[in-house]
């Protein structure tokens, strides 16, 4: 059942926190857009436009660094501290009197969600370590999402009827707040043990070394691609698709974005059981990103048919929540579970890095070629990724692995409770622990991860 994750205790504070955030971050995407107006003018679209390619530059550019040193902080603090800086950040914006302000806030307010955001999602996996749970939970996470972007343009016009936009600044910030109050409430697991290259720059670049060496990820970067070439087209291009092609007034624009986002969620209400188990992740994941390519090209084709443009725009969204919800999935069985906080930020860097190459490309054909470029364009890209992630990720893709070991001195954790960890010393230690030993070259299989000891993939 989708709700049962919501019987955790930890989990429903924890999805209530991020549904929170969630909403009030919508509420702050509206009054940006009228505080650069304000600032900028006629060029408000500029200005807006630059802070959001800070916000992907941040996220770029910032999540490899905390999650690569998540491990060494306390993770429940680390949490709060990021949600109480965000909030000050959001305090700040209806202080500000020059457009250089708002980028530096607006910067340094999602170098803030590059930290927290990926370090959030792999925290869900220790809450919820059943694998069923797990998958309802990525569901309603997609569906969170979704209904944020539904429903958070019609609360923003409710709440404007009644105080200014800078009151949705203040709005979030308690968001913000609320949020912490929630990560505060519950007790996390215990982080688990890393064993990882020492140093600051092997552990910022650790999770990104063991996603390019991780061939099922290399593919979901390659997905990556067609995820962002759909979804900037549907985000950049629905007002000029409906009101330029269309002629639709604001209601027109809304019914676009409801067809993607019931799309999304309608998908994401199926996924529980369209995934028992990970051998059905590359197929799922696969068919979302045909389902992308379709999707912007019934819309092409629809271009002069408005009934067949919303169902093009209906089975992106299908597409998306396919393509998108299984990666926490592939990334929870990719890695040791200490070391999900960087592999999750090496994924949430890699994919806005896509979105930034995305984002511009979209506008940039729509206003230069018109829809009738951009969407054939944007379904090439989407094509293109669906094919390279079928060539490198390794069907079937089975988790236990033999593999070779040479011969070799080192030092790392360990206990004594495997066939290649049965040494003898003084005084016995139980438990994990560190000391100089030896290995004899060997050959064995087990669940196959990139790690200290495992630098390469098999074959």
């Amino acid at each position: 059942m989708l709700l049962s994750p919501l019987s955790n205790r930890a989990y429903r504070h924890l999805f209530t926190a991020q549904v929170v955030a969630l909403i009030g971050t919508g509420l702050t995407t509206v009054a940006l857009s009228l505080l650069a107006y304000q600032l900028a003018g006629d060029k408000a679209g500029m200005a807006l436009g630059i802070a959001l390619a800070l916000k992907m530059v941040a996220y770029v550019g910032i999540a490899p660094v905390v999650g690569g040193l998540a491990h060494r902080l306390p993770r429940r603090g680390l949490l709060v501290c990021l949600d109480l800086l965000r909030a000050g950040c959001v305090l700040c914006l209806p202080l500000v009197d020059a457009l250089w302000q708002v980028y530096l806030l607006i910067f340094l307010l999602n170098a803030c969600s590059a930290g927290f955001t990926p370090v959030f999602q792999a925290t869900i996996p220790d809450v919820l370590p059943d694998e069923d749970d797990y998958t309802q939970a990525l569901s309603l996470s997609r569906l969170a999402y979704d209904l944020e972007s539904l429903l958070s343009p019609l609360l923003a016009a409710g709440a404007l009827a009644v105080m200014s936009y800078h009151g949705l600044f203040t709005v979030n910030a308690v968001a913000f707040v609320a949020s912490a109050l929630l990560v505060v409430s519950v007790r996390l697991p215990a982080a688990a043990p890393v064993d990882r290259p020492r140093g600051i720059f092997g552990s910022i670049l650790f999770g990104l070394h063991v996603y390019w060496h991780t061939p099922r990820l290399r593919a979901v970067f390659a997905l990556s691609w067609s995820i962002a070439a759909a979804s900037s087209t549907v985000i950049v291009n629905t007002v000029l698709i409906a009101r330029q092609q269309f002629g639709l007034g604001d209601s027109g624009v809304a019914l676009f974005y409801a067809m993607a986002g019931g799309g999304s969620m309608a998908a994401a209400l199926l996924l529980p059981r369209l995934l028992p188990d990970d051998s059905r992740d590359r197929s799922v994941m696969s068919l979302g990103c045909a389902l992308l390519a379709t999707g912007l090209l019934l819309s092409w084709g629809g271009l002069h048919w408005l009934p067949l443009a919303l169902l093009g725009w209906a089975v992106i969204g299908v597409g998306l929540s396919m393509a998108q919800t299984p990666i926490g999935r592939l990334l929870r069985r990719s890695c040791h579970a200490g070391d999900r906080p960087a592999l999750f930020s090496a994924q949430f860097a890699l994919s806005h890095g896509c979105w930034l190459v995305c984002y511009p490309l979209a506008g940039t054909l729509a206003a230069y070629g018109g829809l009738a470029l951009t969407l054939p364009v944007m379904a090439g890209i989407a094509v293109v990724g669906m094919v390279v992630a079928g060539l490198v990720w390794p069907s079937p893709d089975h988790a236990d692995l033999p593999h070779h070991h040479a011969a070799e001195d080192h030092d790392h954790l360990h206990s004594h409770g495997d066939d290649h960890h049965s040494h003898q010393h003084q005084p016995d230690v139980a438990g994990m622990h560190s000391h100089p030993h030896s290995h004899a070259a060997h050959q064995h299989r087990h669940p196959y991860v990139i790690d200290r000891h495992h630098q390469d993939w098999p074959g």
